[in-house]
């Protein structure tokens, strides 16, 4: 079968819960080393791409142009909660092309921090949201950008026949190994257009993120974003965030992105490996279980760093009252791909 359990979860002696999925354990060569399920199994990327996504803007130049450095670069790959250190950082991106936030054609939604319950981060009296504080408005900002830059209308950028999205597509598929036509089309939730791909493929593109790409035209502008998504992880997600956190705990060595609906990918940039996993149902509680799990069983966690991520095993269910009843657990193993 294509996808397995990962994660299930007990309530007293009985499964209550199993999260399926699979994952792909990819080198730089695109060669799966390791896998759980089918490694080629057909999975939207969702946000895992916004790396890629933003390499027509820098291969074209207009970046170093506009003078956009480390905070630029982190928000053209992020999914930020919005937060007014993004707000601020992509309104200031806009104005550096001469646009303000209705030019942004990803549409609004409730910021991601008012959500979270972390302390300090609740939504002010009056507060009214606008499309800076969607989660992708740092890859709009980009996209726009590019558009001014090149002379393209704005006013349909996230169009699939635009010359943008055309130059997209193929800057996705030179990095996961397909061809722009192999790579399945949707529509993202902030409008643009998203493909689908086998979590291999998507795999051999954070191993080229990470490690350095093997092919010289993306390679300069790939370490270019990772560099800045390590630098600066709390402009690529957030505070309380887990991308944030297992960038930290890193040490400047993993590059992390989140998917929606149960995507996560993680490159080691000292391994020249990474993965890529889905979840079937979408559970991200299970996906970042799932994820470190699978950094646990690949040997990249030592100590301390086992202790930091423990918590995001979220390995012991308790009640509103504090007592255990459960326990969420992992029951995959990395094997070998077939032959």
């Amino acid at each position: 079968m294509s996808f397995v359990p990962l994660i299930e979860v007990t309530r007293g002696d009985l499964v209550e819960c199993q999260h399926w999925g699979a994952v792909a354990v990819v080198d730089r060569e695109g060669c799966v080393q390791a896998c759980a399920g089918d490694p080629h199994a057909l999975v939207f990327t969702r946000s895992t791409i916004k790396p890629f996504q933003a390499l027509p803007l820098l291969q074209s130049g207009g970046a170093r142009a506009l003078g956009w450095g480390v905070p630029e670069l982190a928000l053209l790959c992020a999914s930020h909660n919005g937060e007014p250190q993004h707000v601020d950082q992509v309104q200031a991106m806009l104005g550096s092309v001469g646009l303000d936030h209705q030019a942004l054609r990803c549409g609004c939604h409730r910021p991601i921090f008012a959500d979270l319950g972390l302390p300090g981060l609740g939504l002010p009296e009056g507060f009214v949201a606008d499309a800076r504080h969607n989660n992708c408005s740092g890859k709009h900002a980009g996209f726009l950008a590019y558009c001014m830059e090149q002379g393209l209308s704005i006013d349909d950028y996230e169009r699939p026949q635009h010359a943008l999205q055309a130059a997209v597509r193929q800057a996705v598929g030179r990095c996961v190994g397909l061809a722009p036509d192999a790579l399945r089309m949707g529509v993202d939730g902030c409008a643009a257009p998203n493909y689908a791909m086998p979590l291999a493929h998507l795999a051999r593109g954070y191993a080229w993120l990470a490690a350095g790409a093997l092919d010289d035209a993306v390679q300069e502008p790939l370490a270019r974003l990772a560099e800045a998504m390590v630098a600066r992880p709390e402009l690529g997600s957030g505070t309380g965030r887990h991308d944030l956190e297992f960038m930290r705990v890193g040490q400047g060595d993993w590059v992390s992105k989140t998917g929606a609906d149960g995507v996560q990918v993680v490159g080691s940039r000292s391994r020249a490996q990474a993965f890529a996993l889905k979840v079937m149902d979408g559970n991200m509680v299970a996906q970042v279980a799932a994820a470190v799990e699978v950094m646990d069983q690949l040997g990249w966690l030592d100590a301390a760093q086992r202790e930091a991520l423990l918590h995001r095993r979220a390995s012991i269910l308790l009640n509103a009252r504090g007592a255990p009843v459960g326990a969420r657990r992992p029951v995959f193993r990395l094997q070998r791909p077939p032959a």
